[in-house]
């Protein structure tokens, strides 16, 4: 069974960083990608960030990039947002999933979500 854990949320001030962990399980790690999604009040889901477990490569949404930063460790199955110089902009829920297709940041290409985990950016 395909579980994706997300953690790491909290509240932080502006300006400030957060690292978020989604450790994965259930499937081969190198065969899949995973992607960072959130979702803030009152807005729909956006992609942020997705990258290929086998051999590093990633996508970032440009609204985020240089601030966002998405990475793995295989020998833990976990995928991580470094997050930095955060914006009240950027609350919301944040959620990882799993994509057996390809490199993407839509989230109708990935199949098994994790349960989220808040930011709270307070200004």
């Amino acid at each position: 069974e395909v579980q994706l854990q997300a953690s790491g949320g909290g509240l932080v001030q502006a300006g400030g960083s957060l690292r978020l962990s989604c450790e994965a399980s259930g499937f081969t790690f190198d065969d899949y990608f995973i992607g960072w999604f959130r979702q803030a009040p009152g807005k729909e889901r956006e992609g942020l960030s997705c990258i290929m477990n086998s051999d590093g490569s990633t996508h970032t949404r440009e609204s985020v990039k240089g601030r966002f930063t998405i990475s793995s460790d295989k020998s833990k199955n976990t995928v991580y947002l470094e997050m930095t110089d955060l914006k009240p902009e950027d609350t919301a829920v944040y959620y990882c999933a799993h994509n057996p297709d390809g490199m993407s940041i839509i989230q109708s290409r990935f199949i098994y979500w994790g349960q989220g985990t808040q930011v709270t950016v307070s200004s």
